[in-house]
Parts: C-alpha cells; structure tokens; sequence
C-alpha cells in the first residue's frame, strides 16, 4: 500500500542530530536541556529518536502528551502549570511541575502523599514577559509556605519569556533569576539545583557566549524541531532545518481569474478577504486546509510555487511560473513553521510516515 496523503514526513536522522548537537552546545556550558514534546503531540518514534541521541529530560504542556510518554526511561517534566482537575494524574505521569500558585502546590503536596510519593516543583519567576510566574518582589514571600507543605520539594526557579509578552531573554533578566536563586540558598539554606532558563530563544546567549554563570536548564523545543533559536529567528548552523516535510496532493489544476466575480462578503472564517488581480493563472487545488495546516506557514519546496490561500480543506496554489507541468494527482511538498507543524502533527487527518 503507498503512501496516503496529506502526509507529514518525519526525518528521524536529522531529528536526532539535532538533538545530539543541542546537547552538546549545552553541555559545554553546564547546561543540561529538557527536550519539549508538545509541537509533535509526544509522537513516540520522534521521543524515542530523542532519548537514542543522549537526551534523558522530556517536557510537555499537555498530561496526555505525558501519558503517552508514561514508558520511555526518560524524567517528565509538567511545562504548563497544573489544573486542579488533573493533580491525581499528574503525580501519576509527572515527575517535575511547573508552577507559580501556592494553592495549586498544597494540592499536589496532598496528591502526592496520598501517592506515597514526594512530587517535585519549579517556581516560576515572570521577569516581565507577564505570562506565568510569581512577580519578583512576591517570590520570598511564597518560599517558606512552600517548604512547608508536605508531598513536595521545591528543587528550582524558572522563567518563560519570548512566549508572550516577546521579551527577549539576554545577561540582565536572566541574571536576576539566578541572583534570585543565590539568595533564597543562602537565606533558607536550601540547594536549588535548577535554574531554568527558558526556551530555545535563549540559545542566542550561548552562541554568543553571553549566557549568564547559573543558568543550568533549558527547555527546547522550536530549535529541535525547526533549527533556529526563537529570540531573533536565525537558524542554527549545527542543526537541519528540514527535519518535516508537509506532502499534499493536487486534486484541480485549471486556468482561472485571480478576483473572484460578484460582491464580496465574508469567507467561511468570517474575514472580508481581498485580492490583487494578477490575471489568469494556471491555479492548483491541494487536498489539506486549514483544519489541518495553517497556509501562512507553509514554505514550497518548488521556489516557483505561490500559495493564494487555503479554506477548510483545500490549498490553492498559483503554479503558473514553475517549470513542472503540474496535474492532478501530483505531489506538492512544502516546508512548515511552528504553528503550521503543531497542527499538522495534531489533526488526525495528516498521515504520519518516518525516515530512519
């Protein structure tokens, strides 16, 4: 049987390169990374290609990612903070959480009792990027609350930035949290064995050598998957950046106008689209839309290829200027960002195929 389409081709080789010069960029800073599982939806051949190339962390978002995760020898890291719904279960398949509520981590410590287990918590420190975290001025005042509930160790401080406010991790924020961490040591006198340092968009500090001493965790995610830190969008020079590969097959090819006739009202996501009228045009329907993909994070693989749009379940494409005679039943490949890749990997409808 060949291959069914839309297909998402995953390149298990250059994942694993990736993964194995992450770590070792990081290792030779005295940082150790946790591989983010979240954008493959913990796909059990891509964690397990990752644990092959000498990774021994994995983070998720989601409890279901980690179920999935629940056989791989590998420690399981909680990324978004609990809800209360899920504590029972996060005990079960998390063995480090995320968090910032000191009531969500009486719960845990009461969950995890019942457990017979002790759970271990990262405090989240926002440092202006105002997503998670407890502010920095609040931090003290939640400590010794925290080492006081049973069921729990607080075993570092961490920060999210980038993800939403965009700020940019650099020698000063980060510094602050590892001063953070040096003064909750010395006044409580505990060790705080990680300081997590954020996500792939902190990578630009080590390739610049400015990542601030104490720094001794990442988690990493984008720069795996796509080859580029996330603070400036530069690719890496030590990774692949086409480790997944979008296949659509074309299921129309006819020469038509580029302005639709008649009044314009609104699509079928409730925008008044507009359009450049470029004349007639040899204009290709691919069978994948946006329930499965975004079309503004595709790349064609065929440089002479233009992308028009996408509804639910077609990707139009202007395919007048490439040097293939495309037909019905070709394949168009294309090359996907982050939040293409996300959706691909989650819609149901994308076959998955694996090269080793």
């Amino acid at each position: 049987m060949g291959i069914k389409y839309p297909a998402l081709e995953v390149n298990l080789n250059k994942i694993k390169d990736n993964a194995a010069n992450l770590k070792d960029l990081c290792s030779k800073a005295k940082i150790e990374i946790s591989i983010v599982t979240k954008v493959f939806c913990a796909d059990t051949e891509i964690s397990q290609t990752i644990l092959d190339a000498g990774i021994n962390v994995l983070a998720d978002s989601r409890l279901e990612n980690l179920k999935r995760l629940s056989q791989l020898p590998a420690k399981k890291i909680m990324l978004r903070l609990p809800m209360e719904c899920e504590i029972e279960e996060l005990i079960t398949y998390a063995d480090i959480s995320l968090n910032s509520e000191l009531d969500t981590i009486e719960k845990i410590g009461k969950a995890a009792v019942k457990q017979g287990k002790v759970h271990e918590i990262i405090l989240m420190v926002d440092l202006g990027d105002l997503r998670e975290g407890v502010m920095e001025e609040e931090v003290h005042k939640i400590i010794p609350k925290i080492l006081n509930i049973e069921g729990v160790e607080l075993i570092g401080l961490g920060t999210n930035l980038t993800c939403y406010g965009g700020v940019i991790p650099d020698r000063e924020n980060l510094g602050r949290l590892v001063a953070l961490k040096n003064a909750i040591e010395k006044e409580y006198k505990i060790i705080l064995s990680i300081v997590s340092g954020g996500n792939s968009s902190s990578l630009h500090l080590l390739i610049n050598n400015e990542m601030p001493e104490g720094i001794n965790q990442l988690r990493i995610g984008e720069a795996l998957v796509l080859g580029r830190e996330t603070a400036y969008g530069c690719n890496l020079n030590i990774c692949h950046q086409d480790c997944f590969t979008l296949k659509a097959q074309i299921i129309e090819v006819k020469d038509k106008p580029t302005v639709p006739s008649g009044n314009i009202g609104m699509d079928a996501f409730g925008n008044k689209p507009s359009y450049i009228d470029k004349g007639i045009r040899r204009r290709a329907i691919a069978a994948v839309g946006r329930q499965d993909i975004n079309p503004e994070g595709l790349t064609p693989i065929d440089k002479n290829i233009s992308i028009f749009g996408g509804s639910s379940d077609h990707l139009l494409l202007d395919v007048s200027d490439s040097d293939k005679k495309y037909a019905v039943g070709d394949i168009v490949e294309f090359g996907v960002d982050y939040g293409c890749l996300l959706k691909a990997m989650t819609s149901t409808y994308i076959k998955k195929y694996y090269i080793k």
